[in-house]
């Protein structure tokens, strides 16, 4: 008897007068054996994160939503259990811990109560040993100083501390299988390695499985014994990692293998992205959901859907093709086009444009009932940075080495405690009021956290238009609907609110926000983590099309070392709140000086661990599709 056992799931979400059923799972079968790991990818909306939550009864009751199918956790069926029976398996027997860190945590109690009440509520024991293991938690989840952590609020660690305290609050009870839904999104690689290290020792020595759902193929080839591909609801194919990633059966998958940014791959070259956009599952056609978006379809595809057809050695594929694959040409990518010198819009590339000089940073530490100043901490040491017009920084670092500190003080959202922050001429720390005006217009930001950073009271539509009529700008329907086109959501978003979309959509939402204002420099702070593949790719290559064409400056803030080498002209390493490494993204790559930044490139997944790439079909190079073309159609106007 297998640890988990879903049989023909499905999952629909009942339609009101206005709006149509969406049948958001379907038919999904998976297996998971205690102490395995299967790993979960599609793009966003493709029903992991709902597969997930009905492992918990998470999904709401009916007639919001009806759920059909059978889900068994040691022979036990959950969809039959009542409330009361759900409260002893959630956090005991099944946790999960969500792609949002923020959400997850209570802001009004610290780290070490949330975990040892966690830890009380399933077993009977004294706080010192609750206390103990909230610790031991912690530490397992790698979690600098934990015993200090304990007595700390959410708000007071970073967004990958964050992630780490969600983890330890996860992994506290001991449970049976544990589901992560984009664990390590917010993690820089070293932490990254680390944690998925630990979960793997944990299913192998506890006995525990794992469900990761992810959109890191690198991530999913290191650490996960199986795979299941999913697409508009179903799962489209499955099977052995290695088998799966080597050898994909369904063209969906070759395609997501194409779009994921390589270490090995030449710098600032086109990502390869996937045509065309998911399907509505409010509607649904006849055929193969992919067949809209596959190069390979054929007549059959429009018109009969194909079954998930078992193959050897436990792997399968949804695909008429699946018993002879069709391999997709994979272009040899082509670097991203040089900016045109008939551009007047910016400043020549390489003249600075924002420059940190000698800038440092600190907060107060207080303490005592008359909460006095007992001591700072030194969030930014000694910085002096320029990012050069018209091309790309990229600033990289563990979780809580500065990074986003450093770049508030080019937002106006913190003051320094020394040194001084310039942009284009302007004190960023008086600006005055013209030159207030045009920092709000000409940098923007693309925060780490779409959950937080979107107003869940506005639609899409007033936080798209909010920006533009503030400066005057055309907030039409067309404009509006560019923006969205231009990061792959079609325009019946406009009238929905947040919490309608995933975490992945609600970024790119964000992303459009940030474009609106054609700004010269975007401050993104792990702007395209949250994304799946496809899509991050589609980002990236906008991206590079508005910098080759507009003089866009970018300071981008990744742990993803792949995606820094598909974009950056520089990097810089940043350590404990300093600059530890600098120079031409080349150079760095090719030889590395600093040994934390040879650390770094060694535990990045896509490296050697990484799954081969498909075989090239093709010597043509990459070239702008006509979907590129359209999406910087709001900057030429």
């Amino acid at each position: 008897m297998s640890l988990l056992e879903i049989d023909d799931l499905s999952i629909t979400f009942n339609g009101t007068r206005s709006a149509p059923p969406v049948r958001a799972v379907d038919c999904v079968d998976l297996r998971l054996e205690a102490g395995e790991s299967l790993a979960v990818v599609g793009e966003s909306g493709s029903g992991k994160t709902v597969t997930a939550l009905s492992l918990l009864g998470l999904n709401p009751p009916e007639p919001v939503c009806t759920t059909t199918g059978s889900i068994r956790l040691d022979g036990t069926e959950l969809r039959a259990l009542e409330t009361p029976a759900w409260r002893s398996v959630r956090g005991r027997q099944v946790a999960m811990v969500f792609q949002d860190p923020g959400t997850a945590l209570n802001p009004l109690l610290t780290i070490g109560t949330q975990i040892t009440d966690a830890v009380r509520a399933h077993e009977r024991i004294g706080r010192d040993e609750a206390r103990r293991r909230a610790v031991q938690a912690l530490e397992l989840a790698r979690m600098p100083e934990p015993e200090s952590r304990l007595r700390q609020y959410p708000h007071e660690l970073s967004g990958g501390m964050r992630q780490r305290a969600a983890i330890a609050l996860a992994l506290a009870a001991r449970p049976r299988l544990l589901v992560a839904d984009e664990p390590t999104t917010a993690l820089d690689v070293a932490v990254q390695a680390d944690i998925m290290a630990t979960l793997r020792s944990l299913c192998a020595d506890l006995g525990m499985g794992l469900v990761l759902i992810t959109h890191d193929l690198g991530v999913v080839a290191e650490h996960s014994d199986r795979v299941a591909v999913m697409y508009a609801g179903r799962i489209v194919e499955s099977g052995p990692t290695e088998q799966v990633l080597k050898r994909p059966r369904m063209p969906y998958t070759q395609a997501l293998l194409a779009a994921t940014p390589r270490l090995d791959a030449a710098a600032r070259t086109r990502m390869a992205s996937i045509e065309g956009q998911p399907p509505r599952l409010s509607e649904p056609a006849p055929g193969c959901p992919f067949a809209p978006r596959c190069p390979v379809a054929v007549d059959d595809c429009a018109t009969a859907v194909p079954p998930l057809l078992r193959l050897a050695d436990g792997h399968a594929a949804a695909c008429h093709f699946a018993d002879a694959p069709v391999e997709l040409p994979v272009p040899r990518p082509a670097p991203a086009p040089a900016r045109p010198s008939t551009a007047e819009d910016a400043a020549p590339a390489g003249t600075p444009l924002a420059e940190f000089a000698a800038v440092d940073l600190r907060y107060p530490v207080r303490s005592g009932a008359l909460r006095r100043v007992t001591g700072h901490v030194h969030a930014v040491r000694d910085v002096s940075l320029s990012v050069e017009a018209g091309r790309t920084l990229a600033l990289v670092g563990e979780s809580g080495s500065g990074k986003t500190s450093l770049t508030k003080l080019l937002l106006r959202l913190e003051s320094p405690s020394g040194g001084t922050v310039r942009y284009d001429g302007i004190d960023v720390t008086r600006p005055g009021s013209a030159g207030l005006l045009r920092l709000q217009r000409e940098v923007q930001v693309v925060f780490q956290n779409p959950y937080a950073s979107l107003d869940p009271r506005l639609t899409v539509r007033q936080i798209l238009a909010e920006p533009l009529r503030v400066h005057g700008l055309d907030a039409g329907e067309d404009v509006l609907a560019g923006l969205l086109r231009d990061v792959g959501l079609d325009s019946f978003a406009l009238d929905r609110f947040p919490a309608a979309f995933s975490g992945g959509q609600r970024q790119r939402i964000a992303i459009a926000r940030a474009l609106a204002l054609r700004p010269r420099l975007i401050v993104c702070d792990e702007a395209v983590s949250a994304l799946d593949v496809s899509v991050q790719a589609q980002v990236l290559n906008l991206l590079a099309d508005l910098q080759a064409e507009h003089g866009v400056a970018y300071l981008f803030i990744t742990h993803d070392l792949a995606v820094v080498r598909s974009v950056a002209h520089r990097i810089a390493v940043m350590r404990h709140g300093r600059i530890v490494e600098e120079g031409a993204a080349e150079d760095i790559y090719a030889a590395p000086s600093h040994p934390y930044t040879r650390e770094l490139l060694a535990r990045a997944p896509g490296g050697a661990a990484a799954p081969a790439p498909l075989a090239q079909t093709t010597e043509a190079p990459a070239r702008p599709t006509e979907q590129d073309k359209e999406r910087s159609s709001l900057w030429r106007r």
